[in-house]
């Protein structure tokens, strides 16, 4: 996956960085109230909550058809969020992230035709230690 490069490896100037920026703090901000453990959803929710408390435009589970060729599979799939038209966030509560879950965010931001995404993991003791930025 040469085409792929994890932000934090890239330059500190990456795009969006005041974008990822917020959704990273919002993120943060639920995390420390609601700590490890909940469902995906209850996450998302509150999320959801924080960021359009910032103002931003926030669409959720917001469907994203696979075009294969000639065809479209209209019921492919969906992004968790998508932030301003231009993140992708993909939300976990999972022990561990894998390199599953990063391909999967590479996919949605390939399918979709997104350049940033976030990939955030509710279920660790710190928000920090389950954050993946990628850019395309």
């Amino acid at each position: 996956m040469e085409w792929m490069i994890p932000m934090q490896e890239a330059n500190p100037e990456y795009p969006l960085k005041d974008l990822t920026e917020k959704i990273i703090g919002a993120a943060i901000e639920v995390h420390r109230n609601l700590g490890p453990g909940l469902l995906e959803s209850a996450y998302e929710r509150c999320l959801i909550y924080e960021l359009e408390k910032l103002g931003l435009l926030v669409e959720n589970q917001k469907p994203l058809p696979l075009v294969y060729k000639e065809i479209t599979v209209e019921q492919g799939y969906r992004l968790d969020l998508l932030v301003e038209d231009k993140v992708v966030v993909e939300l976990k509560t999972v022990e561990r992230l894998t390199k599953i879950h990063e391909a999967q965010v590479l996919t949605y931001l390939r399918i979709s035709g997104h350049k940033v995404g976030l990939l955030i993991n509710f279920n660790v003791d710190i928000l920090k230690r389950g954050l993946r930025r990628f850019v395309l």
